[in-house]
This record gives structure tokens, sequence and C-alpha cells, in this order.
């Protein structure tokens, strides 16, 4: 059975590599290729790949907003980041709005290849990029639970829209907020939990979350 793939990618030389390896190749075929969020939430839904390989830095939207609006709608499909964004920041964001997989753009295409067959069934990652996420949770792991306590209800709900992938608008115009109020909450998340990024804050509040049952009520 072939695997099919759309690619989200705004540069039209690498669209065309990526695609050129995977028609290429038996047992996998290109559905559609995007250069733009726009075009890929109009299209999509409809082609409903096995995979979507996305970038992130794209002409409209970011790539992580894409994969956070599609997924929902797109279930089945596993959405793996290719980028050439190795940060902690962008690994968490993209992972916590649905990304089951994260790559490097320096890639080759035999791991490109690899990577669309273990996305069925784990989280094919750039071996950097692995080694980021066993490290931040290895550290996370050692937080203190006082940590979440010392959180306010408001704090609280920003810290979980965070989380779910929302950006600071959003979770103003969910809570009926002001952006710079939504600033300041964040602001003092990151002082409370000892951290310095948004991804950071996610990847804590989900660690103490599971040992305290934070969310549950």
């Amino acid at each position: 059975m072939d695997v099919s793939v759309a690619i989200i990618e705004d540069d039209a030389a690498t669209r065309s590599i990526l695609a050129k390896w995977i028609n290429e190749t038996s047992n996998f075929r290109c559905l559609g290729q995007f250069g733009d969020v726009a075009s890929a939430l109009a299209s999509l839904p409809a082609l409903a790949p096995d995979v979507a390989l996305v970038d992130i830095n794209l002409p409209d939207l970011s790539g992580i907003e894409c994969v956070r609006r599609l997924k929902p709608q797109l279930p089945q499909t596993q959405f793996v980041m290719v980028t050439v964004y190795g940060d902690g920041e962008h690994i968490f964001e993209a992972l916590a709005a649905g990304a089951s997989g994260y790559l490097l753009k320096r890639l080759t295409r035999e791991t490109l290849l690899a990577a669309l067959v273990e996305v069925h069934g784990g989280s094919p990652m750039s071996s950097s990029i692995a080694r980021k996420v066993v490290q931040f949770f290895r550290s996370a792991r050692s937080a203190s639970s006082t940590e979440l306590e010392s959180l306010s209800p408001r704090e609280l709900d920003v810290l979980r829209l965070l989380a779910e992938g929302y950006v600071n608008k959003e979770i103003a115009d969910r809570l009926s907020l002001s952006a710079p109020t939504v600033a300041t909450y964040i602001r003092r998340i990151y002082e409370k939990l000892h951290v310095h990024s948004r991804a950071a804050a996610i990847g804590r509040f989900s660690t103490l979350a599971r040992g305290k049952g934070a969310g549950s009520d």
C-alpha cells in the first residue's frame, strides 16, 4: 500500500527535491505540493494524506500554526516538520501543536523515507533534536511540584492554552483579556516556573501536570 505525502514548503527547489525523492520510490507518492499555509488549509483536508511534511518559516503563517489548524481536521494524518530551526522553542511548540516528527533540512533521502515509514508508529526526529527533547525532559523531571501550585487560576488558564498551541492574541480573545495582560501573565509564569521560553514553560507544565493531575478537574 502506498504512503501518500503532501509537502508544505515555500522554497520551490526544496519542494521539488522532496517530491522527487518520494515519487521515485516504490510505495510512496506525493499527492500535492503547497507554497503557503492558505493553499494547504484550502486543499489538504480533501486530499487527506498519510503524512504531511511541513516547513516552519512560511510566507503567510508559520508551519506550526498550519499544523495546529489542520490536525483536528486530519486526525489520521501524521505531520512532520522539516525545517532549519533546531531550537527548543520551535521543537516543543511544533510537538504541542500536533506534529509527530521533527527533521532538520540537512536530511538525506534515506532519512526522509525512513521517517515516512517510522511516523506511523513512532516520532522520527533528527538525532540532535531527539537529544534536546531527552535532555529537556530529564531536566524538567527534577522540577518541584510546588512551582505549579504557585500559579494563580488565571495563570494556569493561560499556561494550558499555551500548551494547546494558542498564540498570545488567541489566548487574549478566549479569556477576554488584553494582549498586554496576557504578556504579563506569561512573564509571571516564566518567573514562577524558572524558565525563559514558551517551549520550556509548556514542557515544565506537561511534566508537573502528569505528576499532580493538573487540568483534570
